[in-house]
């Protein structure tokens, strides 16, 4: 009978080192003008939209301290 020398499921890393190419990949395509400052206006519009974002809502996130302590009901106004 066919016997194998590595289990099934290594038997493709052994198997692997015959098959290896020297040819490298291309090389890397450069990017355009446009895909550059594209990329830097989506990364300014980001940034932009957190900062107004924070603007916008820091008054939304601050206690107002003259509301809290000076509210009277009018039970205890005495009119």
């Amino acid at each position: 009978m066919f016997r194998r020398r590595e289990p099934v499921p290594f038997a493709f890393l052994v198997e692997a080192d015959r098959f290896r190419s020297n040819v490298a990949p291309p090389p890397r395509r450069r990017a355009t003008g446009g895909q550059i400052a594209g990329r830097w206006l989506l990364g300014l519009t980001i940034v932009a939209a957190l900062v107004g974002s924070l603007v916008l809502g820091m008054p939304a996130l601050e206690i107002d301290q003259s509301a809290t302590g000076t509210q009277q009901s009018q039970a205890t106004d005495g009119r």
